[in-house]
């Protein structure tokens, strides 16, 4: 399983418009798409932060799932655990955030 403490906002950049798998209770997949990932200010060097950032999955407009960690399965990153929270649909599926801080 990926440490998701050590993924960056690169990391997940270079997975735009990949396929993400939210595994849902035993064998049931929700098939989703990172549509996006933006920066949220600036770590402070000298703090040996990370830079907070955001990523935007799409999935289909039902079932909506709750907001909750979820196991993730993508081809580049591997299998992880997010926090995802439903921010609302767009004009072609549901989409959920997960925030790294």
């Amino acid at each position: 399983m990926t440490d998701t403490g050590s993924l960056t906002h690169e990391d997940f950049a270079a997975c735009l418009e990949q396929d993400f798998e939210i595994i849902l209770d035993g064998d049931t997949i929700l098939r989703s798409v990172l549509v996006d990932v933006q920066s949220r200010g600036s770590a402070d060097p000298q703090a040996k932060q990370r830079q907070a950032y955001s990523v935007i999955l799409r999935g289909p407009m039902e079932p909506v799932l709750d907001q909750r960690i979820y196991r993730l399965r993508n081809q580049s990153l591997g299998a992880l655990d997010l926090f995802l929270v439903p921010v609302g649909p767009d004009e072609t599926g549901m989409r959920y955030e997960a925030v790294f801080n």
